[in-house]
């Protein structure tokens, strides 16, 4: 349902002094924004610590939650302005630290844009653009704006790139799953067999000259869901950094951060924890983003039971049937769609070859969780956001 223009803002003050340090952590169900918190406070006639982090953590959803920082030396008190309005079936949030000049007229700014990209790409809205694009591309040519068309080749170039693993032209597959409505199913061998042979950006012809899609059979569909939410928050960056805006953070509901500047520790970076998916208690990593995207991808507690098996809600264009080797995937990247992108396909692909492109891109790092028993998160790639896993040293090898 769309907001019509209209957000929710919230203000958070953490009393900062230089001992006994707390965090506060924004739950953003795979991640965790941390902003750090300290003890003593000087405002004892407000709140005790605890009982502040408790009412916070009703208002705002924050888990309170040890995150060790020895070498900080932050002395200021620390606000955020939060505002976030509904998208894409999710909740898209922008945050600032507080006295940011013009941080609301840009906050609004930015998520008009991601309501803009929404009506663009859905697929749930017969007006949008890219459903006209499915409606008409099997039979005639169809003329596309400038962005959607470089958002398609971008994808097309990621799709070679992951050897398939990332492909968007999977509408007609998330459909044969059930998956669009969120009532997943798993479909017959016959069923598998059609609609294999209607998937895949094998079956779309991109003309740059006349910035033109062709679809070359009857029944294929774009389905932006594995990028879109990525590509949104892009774009809203973009809004805000033309105002002026040199420090904030975006996120878009379960999966998707965008860091503006360096966060409110003094150049620290935005510090984000990649939480278990299974495990809500549990930490998997810590990242801190300056300027750059996470992405993530997870098993989840939605999945089919199948003679016995539990499937899960990523599939692979490839053999048309659930991922099931990895358990989570987060991506470090420059953009959060390309964030997204490579979470979706590191998360089919496993650590091996994840780690293999990483190497190739040496802008790419990961944190990787496979299905294994027993197994422990990897940090694949170096990227340029220090990396800390739950359970490592505080500087661990990338691997």
């Amino acid at each position: 349902m769309r907001s019509q223009g209209k957000h929710v803002l919230t203000l958070l003050f953490c009393a900062a002094s230089s001992s006994d340090m707390i965090y506060f952590c924004l739950l953003i169900s795979s991640f965790l924004i941390a902003v750090p918190h300290f003890r003593p406070m000087n405002r004892r006639d407000f709140l005790h610590p605890g009982h502040l982090a408790n009412t916070a953590g009703e208002l705002l959803g924050l888990l309170n939650e040890p995150l060790p920082d020895k070498d900080s030396d932050e002395k200021d008190d620390i606000a955020l302005l939060r505002f976030s309005r509904q998208a894409m079936a999710t909740s898209f949030e922008v945050i600032f630290p507080f006295g940011i000049p013009g941080a609301t007229q840009a906050a609004e700014a930015a998520l008009d844009e991601i309501d803009r990209i929404e009506d663009q790409l859905t697929v749930y809205r017969e007006t949008s653009e890219v459903s006209r694009l499915n409606r008409l591309a099997a039979v005639e040519p169809v003329t596309v704006t400038e962005d959607l068309f470089q958002l398609l080749t971008e994808s097309a170039q990621l799709t070679e790139q992951t050897e398939g693993a990332f492909d968007v032209a999977t509408g007609a597959l998330i459909k044969a799953w059930g998956f669009h409505r969120r009532l997943g199913r798993v479909p017959s061998a016959p069923e598998r067999a059609d609609v294999a042979d209607r998937t895949g950006m094998k079956n779309i012809l991109l003309d740059s000259k006349n910035r033109m899609i062709r679809f070359l059979k009857p029944g294929v569909e774009i389905n932006f869901g594995s990028i879109g939410k990525g590509y949104a928050l892009d774009q809203a960056a973009k809004q805000m950094r033309s105002r002026g805006i040199r420090n904030a953070l975006l996120h878009g509901g379960h999966s998707s951060v965008c860091a503006i500047g360096t966060g409110p520790e003094r150049g620290r970076g935005w510090p984000i924890g990649i939480r278990h998916p299974w495990k809500p208690d549990q930490r998997l990593a810590t990242v801190r983003l300056k300027d750059r995207a996470l992405g993530t991808s997870a098993a989840t507690f939605q999945h089919l039971e199948h003679e016995g098996r539990k499937l899960g809600h990523i599939l692979d264009p490839r053999t048309c049937w659930p991922a099931e080797n990895m358990v989570s995937a987060s991506v470090v990247a420059p953009t959060a769609a390309l964030a997204d992108a490579l979470a979706t396909a590191f998360f089919i692909l496993g650590v091996d070859k994840a780690r293999l492109y990483c190497e190739n891109h040496p802008e790419i790092a990961a944190v990787l969780l496979s299905a294994e028993e027993s197994a422990q998160p990897v940090v694949v790639g170096s990227g340029d956001d220090p990396i800390q896993l739950a359970s490592a040293d505080p500087t661990p090898q990338a691997t």
